[in-house]
């Protein structure tokens, strides 16, 4: 025990050693000082979740990022959870409090930040997990419907209802149908892994986009997807996974306690990793 580092932050997801979330951070936290670090723990789906709750109220530890599938885990096992947490019911941030710990939810913060507030007219979700949790209570009062797709036709139906509760007017489509209607979408999120490997199609599939529509893609790899590369093509606005990747990592900044100066060491690290990539 006495060989760890003073402050611990993890990355707790099933393919966490995949991630890009370390070499982004770690540069960052080597600045910084004071004996922080931040590690990746794979946790499959399947396992059994008091283990990892135990790790993360270690005195050494800080915090730790939550990806999938884990985010409905994240934000069910906190002690305290934040409006945006309430709202989502999703977590991708878990503080220590001493023998509590605190969930938040910074993907709702990036996505509202790069947002900006645009109304939206009709907005495509493809995926219904945290990220597409995220997305919705991002868009509350600024969008007209939401059309959700999912493998899992019991998790859309739950982000409809979360919509519904939002008083977001939402509906579910099949994944055929979802595509079709990519061409009348003012916003389409892909909140699925599509794009992760080199041979992934655009998340939506084959159609012309709206020339106004904004694409929103939450997958960050060490290529540029699909998605991103056929909006570029069209003409059409979009977000790529890495500029949701700082925006959400910036909003953690102040959770974490770390200095101002934080902030400049992230942009250099995240335009060093982005260009490794």
């Amino acid at each position: 025990m006495k060989d760890l580092p003073t402050r611990r932050l993890f990355l707790i997801g099933s393919e966490a050693s995949k991630a890009m979330s370390p070499a982004l951070w770690n540069p960052v936290l080597n600045e910084v000082g004071a004996g922080w670090i931040y590690e990746a723990w794979d946790v499959p789906a399947d396992q059994h979740m008091a283990g990892v709750r135990q790790g993360l109220l270690q005195p050494d530890v800080v915090a730790a990022n939550v990806t999938m599938p884990h985010k409905r885990w994240a934000a069910g096992t906190a002690d305290e959870v934040t409006e945006q947490v309430r709202l989502s019911g999703a977590a991708n941030l878990l503080v220590r409090r001493g023998e509590t710990l605190s969930a938040h939810n910074t993907d709702i913060s990036a996505v509202e930040e790069r947002l900006a507030g645009k109304h939206q007219r009709h907005a495509l979700m493809l995926g219904a997990g945290g990220a597409a949790r995220a997305a919705v209570v991002a868009l509350r009062g600024n969008v007209d419907r939401i059309t959700v797709t999912d493998r899992d036709p019991s998790a859309s139906q739950q982000l409809v209802a979360l919509a519904a509760g939002l008083g977001i007017a939402a509906s579910t489509a099949s994944w055929g149908e979802a595509q079709d209607q990519a061409r009348d979408a003012s916003l389409i999120v892909n909140a699925t892994p599509i794009g992760k490997n080199l041979d992934d199609p655009p998340a939506w599939g084959s159609a012309r986009l709206d020339p106004g529509a904004l694409v929103y893609d939450f997958v960050y790899s060490d290529h540029v997807t699909a998605t991103i590369s056929m909006a570029r093509t069209q003409g059409v606005e979009c977000t790529d996974g890495w500029d949701h990747l700082h925006a959400q990592a910036a909003a953690m900044i102040p959770l974490l306690g770390l200095p101002l100066r934080t902030h400049a060491l992230l942009h250099q690290a995240l335009s060093h990793v982005h260009m490794q990539a």
